[in-house]
């Protein structure tokens, strides 16, 4: 099987650390290689502050049903509410995977690097360590 990351669309990011679930949704990601993901995170994530070269993230692919989960872990911020409320996921390692997505892929942060202009957002950059693809899905699109 050959993997096809992303559709220009909504992405979950999603993780565990010190036992606090982070989640947001990055509308800009790449595939960058066969196994190598880009994702630009907005300095004003929770979610994407504490990402940290090394650790397992969960990255799902949403799908055009999933629109709730898109509300869910777009709007607010990680260190304010529990996102994770109404969702549901799958825990691999530290990743937090979306059930159903489009694609759900388990990913070892390689870099992140602090993007310097008006604000220093976070490009991130990472190895897909294993993934599931869902071909009946279609991908959900950003607005």
């Amino acid at each position: 099987m050959e993997l096809n990351a992303f559709s220009c669309g909504a992405n979950a990011v999603c993780f565990i650390k010190n036992g606090k679930k982070y989640g947001m949704i990055c509308a800009w990601a790449m595939q960058a290689d066969y196994d190598k993901i880009l994702m630009l995170l907005g300095v004003q994530s929770v979610t994407g502050r504490n990402i940290c070269k090394g650790d397992i993230i969960g990255v799902s692919a949403l799908n055009e049903n999933q629109k709730d989960v898109v509300e869910s872990l777009g709007l607010g911020h990680s260190d304010e509410t529990d996102k994770f409320v109404n969702i549901k996921y799958t825990i691999n390692d530290s990743a937090i995977l979306i059930d159903d997505a489009s694609n759900c892929m388990v990913v070892e942060v390689l870099d992140v690097l602090h993007l310097q202009g008006i604000e220093e957002d976070n490009l991130l950059y990472g190895l897909v360590k294993s993934f599931t693809s869902n071909d009946s899905k279609k991908f959900a699109l950003s607005d």
